[in-house]
């Protein structure tokens, strides 16, 4: 219940009052544009509660266009709300280095949800269902499909998860400044191992978890500064360092998702400026989070591979049928 919350409160004159007033039946108020919670009396003189779904009609929208900045600003041209363009970055930053791999005239197409009320209102952006990108001539196309292990994941036209086990760049819109290997210190003053990758980024940008996993340790650690270390499984770790502050609720011991934000980039420590030094550890050992081969997720097979298959050929068609729009910019 936030500030400005509309609340329904019902009464029924024909119940007995309590104290001179009349008796509440019913309390009702929607926690978002897809609920509404109430909380009714029952017969035997208490309150139940239960959470409605509101039904919203949903609508596709096309958009493409050529890159020839950034697939942020590409997009936005072309009349992608902001939050699905954020969600498209996200899918596809298990494969593409958004830093390196764009180049001048590579191209975007994308099919998304315009949600809408029993009043033809527009409520909000729904999922991405269908992307492509074209880089330097290859096309990489990728499928929303709900798996039967219930578990909606993007898959390539083969039927490959593009989820990774390891997210390459934990941070959006981060410059890559520093690499892995020999340099020299810009504050020792002396050439030594640099055993992670820097992302210089505005101070305050959130850090995400690059993978699932527990939070092995969270606190000032030496010359990193406020420093975080995932374990995510028996193998790897990755660790991050000079955070201006942690999220709320991360502590040692705390279950992180993949993408979940963890903190927020800074300068403490030894540090010249904002960024993220990010480490990839594998049995005990820092390697090149740029070079590492990272475990792909599932892949499908047999009647389900065909179940996707179908799915694949729908959502061509549907594409194909929808015209270029710009009608959700307006609504980020």
């Amino acid at each position: 219940v936030r500030p400005g919350q509309a609340l329904t409160l019902s009464f029924d004159p024909k119940k007995r009052k309590i104290e001179g007033r009349l008796a509440l039946i019913q309390l009702a108020f929607a926690p978002s544009v897809e609920q509404i919670i109430q909380v009714s009396l029952n017969n035997n003189g208490g309150f139940e509660s239960e959470t409605i779904d509101k039904h919203l009609a949903v609508r596709l929208y096309r958009a493409e266009g050529a890159i020839d900045d950034s697939l942020y600003l590409a997009a936005e041209r072309a009349g992608v709300p902001v939050p699905v363009i954020v969600d498209l970055i996200r899918i596809y930053s298990f494969d593409v280095d958004f830093q390196r791999d764009i180049q001048d005239n590579d191209t975007f197409e994308v099919m998304f949800e315009g949600l809408y009320d029993d009043k033809n209102q527009f409520v909000h952006n729904g999922r991405v269902t269908f992307a492509s990108l074209t880089l330097s001539g290859v096309r990489i196309p990728i499928y929303r499909y709900r798996n039967s292990n219930n578990m909606t994941e993007f898959y390539n036209e083969k039927g490959e998860s593009v989820q990774k086990a390891l997210l390459r760049t934990p941070v959006d819109g981060g410059r890559l400044s520093s690499r892995y290997g020999k340099r020299r210190h810009p504050i020792l003053g002396y050439t030594r191992m640099h055993r992670g990758v820097d992302f210089a980024a505005h101070k305050g940008t959130p850090i995400k978890a690059a993978g699932n996993g527990v939070i092995a340790q969270a606190g000032r650690n030496g010359a990193y500064g406020h420093y975080v270390k995932i374990r995510h499984n028996s193998e790897y770790a990755t660790a991050y360092a000079h955070l201006s502050r942690y999220k709320k609720g991360i502590h040692t011991g705390t279950r992180v998702k993949q993408g979940e934000i963890i903190g927020y980039v800074g300068s403490t420590g030894r540090s010249t400026g904002p960024h993220l030094h990010f480490e990839v550890i594998r049995h005990g050992r820092m390697i090149n989070p740029l070079s590492v081969k990272l475990p792909s997720g599932t892949k499908l097979a047999g009647r389900e591979l065909k179940k996707f298959l179908a799915l694949v050929d729908d959502v061509k068609r549907q594409y194909a049928q929808l015209p270029e729009t710009t009608q959700l910019a307006s609504h980020q």
